[in-house]
Parts: structure tokens; sequence; C-alpha cells
């Protein structure tokens, strides 16, 4: 809602977030009328206004909703948007939306639930007011019609502190479910979600804006735009490091320079005469690593130099009797 109704502001998001490199821009979608009674109480971290008039105010039209469908598409990224609605799921149907987000305050609206799974579309569903029981109630819901469902991570808190985010039930629901399972991230930096990635999340789902200072409700805890380059750089990075396997012994392998000016290499504690006997206290070990290997120490211990030497010689196996 970070365009606070403003179309050419919500274009201007679109374009933005794209610039970042997403892969996907969502909206939501609110016909008051529909999703709520006149005297609907406002969320405690926005009371500026009712919902009523905020909501009035910062709605679209179907024509604007295709426009913006469009131009994201124009932009290479998925256009998703949230329905609070039957009516909002009618809305999405007739601009053809590709991808399908319930937010928590739906997961127990199971008709709405039943409607857009019928419609056979990717969902993504949220659960972060939502007691095992209940997302179990709305997973199954979906699941009769539609198994094309991602399940995120997600906790109602506005902001959302760290220690709130649940990041072990990514693995839980995983194999609750056996689908794939994301994070919508509430927290007020980019570090849960980069770690969620870490953990086996498929999707993101961050809120954004174009400056923290914006009106809304929700611009306060969203991120912007340079944390939001940073965060899919991250991401980008860490699929990489997680999709691609390093043979251990193949890469040392290649490492052989390195290992020669790194390691390290018998020498010499101190001048020697012919006949000494090494011992640990008399050797050192010093780069580079192109002489005995310092691991290969014990080999060595006991035995009897064949001519003297100076401080620093690197042994050589020629040098013992």
């Amino acid at each position: 809602m970070n365009h606070d109704g403003s179309f050419g502001q919500a274009k201007a998001i679109i374009d933005s977030a794209c610039g970042c490199g997403v892969d996907a821009v969502k909206f939501q979608t609110h016909i008051f009328e529909a999703e709520s009674l006149p005297d609907a109480p406002a969320p405690e971290y926005f009371k500026s206004e009712s919902r009523k008039e905020f909501f009035k105010r910062t709605s679209f039209t179907k024509d604007e909703w295709m426009v913006l469908k469009k131009h994201a598409q124009s932009r290479g990224v998925v256009f998703i948007s949230s329905p609070f609605s039957l009516e909002a799921v009618d809305l999405l149907e007739d601009i053809a939306l590709e991808v399908y987000k319930i937010p928590s305050g739906e997961v127990s609206n199971t008709p709405l639930l039943e409607k857009v799974a019928k419609t056979g579309k990717r969902i993504l569903l949220s659960s972060g007011m939502s007691s095992w029981e209940e997302l179990d109630r709305a997973v199954n819901a979906v699941r009769k019609f539609n198994d094309n469902l991602t399940v995120l991570q997600c906790t109602s808190s506005y902001p959302c502190g760290y220690d709130e985010v649940g990041l072990n039930l990514i693995s839980e629901m995983r194999q609750r479910y056996g689908l794939p399972v994301g994070l919508s991230d509430h927290t007020q930096t980019i570090y849960a979600s980069l770690t969620a990635v870490a953990l086996g999340a498929v999707v993101i789902e961050r809120h954004y804006t174009l400056s923290k200072e914006m009106y809304g409700p929700d611009a306060k805890f969203s991120i912007e735009p340079n944390e939001m380059r940073t965060l899919v750089e991250g991401i980008r990075a860490a699929e990489i490091m997680l999709n691609t396997s390093v043979d251990k012994d193949e890469k040392v392998r290649g490492l052989g320079s390195m290992k020669m000016i790194f390691e390290k290499s018998i020498v010499a504690a101190f001048d020697m005469s012919e006949g000494t006997v090494l011992s640990l206290e008399n050797m050192a070990f010093k780069k580079p690593g192109d002489g005995i290997p310092a691991a290969q120490y014990e080999s060595v211990s006991g035995r009897k130099l064949n001519k003297a030497v100076k401080k620093d010689h690197k042994f050589a196996q020629e040098d013992f009797y």
C-alpha cells in the first residue's frame, strides 16, 4: 500500500523494485464494502485515518489494475496481488492475474481460499496469524483443488523483532506439508531474509517503499531501494553458493602454487654440525613449502645429519645418513 493511492507512484515503485532485480511485485486488492463493515477498527500501528477512508482513497479500478499488471510484465516481473474479498478475486481473475498471495488475515476465510484455489493459479499462503490447526485447515482447503502452493512463514508484528521471526518454522513447515516454504519478512533489516534463504526458503516477500518517511501503514517497516538491491544481490549470491557443489580434493589440486607459497618446510633452527640428531627442539618451520613439509616432522626426528648446516637450511632427504 506504499503507493498511497497514487497510480503514478504505484508505477514508479514497480520501476524502482525492478531496478533492484526482484522477480515479482505484489500489491493488495481492497474493495472496502466487500471486505469490511463501516466501523471496522484500524490496526494499532496506523490510526491516522479510518480503514474505510484509507481503502476508499487508495483503491484502484479494474482498468488501473490491468495497466499496472501490464506495466510489471513489460519490466519482466511477475505481477501478484492479495485479494481481501471474493469480489477482489473476481476482479483479479478479470485481469488474468498469474499468482495469488493469501494474506495472513484471510487464512481462516475458507470460501476465499477455495475460490482462489479453483483458479488453478500458483498460491503463496502467509501464516502470520495462524495456529498449526488453522494453517493445517487452510492448506487442506487449498490442496483439495490446487497443489501449486507455497507456504510462507510470517509473524504478524509490525515491525517484527529478530526474536519473533521463527526461522525454525521453515523446516517444520516443509516437513509438515511437503511443500515449498518461504518467508514473509516484517523485520526492519535484510538479515532474516538472507538467513531464511540459507535455510531453504524459496520465496522472500518484503514490504517495499521509496522512503520509510512516506505516509501510510507500511512504509515504516518496509525496506528502501538500497536495502532491496543489497538483499537481491545477497540472495543471488546465496543461490549460487547453495546450488554449486565443491569437491574438496579436486579444489586443492589446483592450489599447488598457493600451497608452496603459504605452507611451511622444515628448516634448521640454528647452525648444526655433522652428526647432529634432529629433534623438535632443533627444527623450525618456515615458508615456502617446497621442502620437507612441516606435517612430516616425525619422519625426520631422530635422523642424523651427514653434513654441517647453517641456520634456516631447508632440509632435504639427502641431508641424512
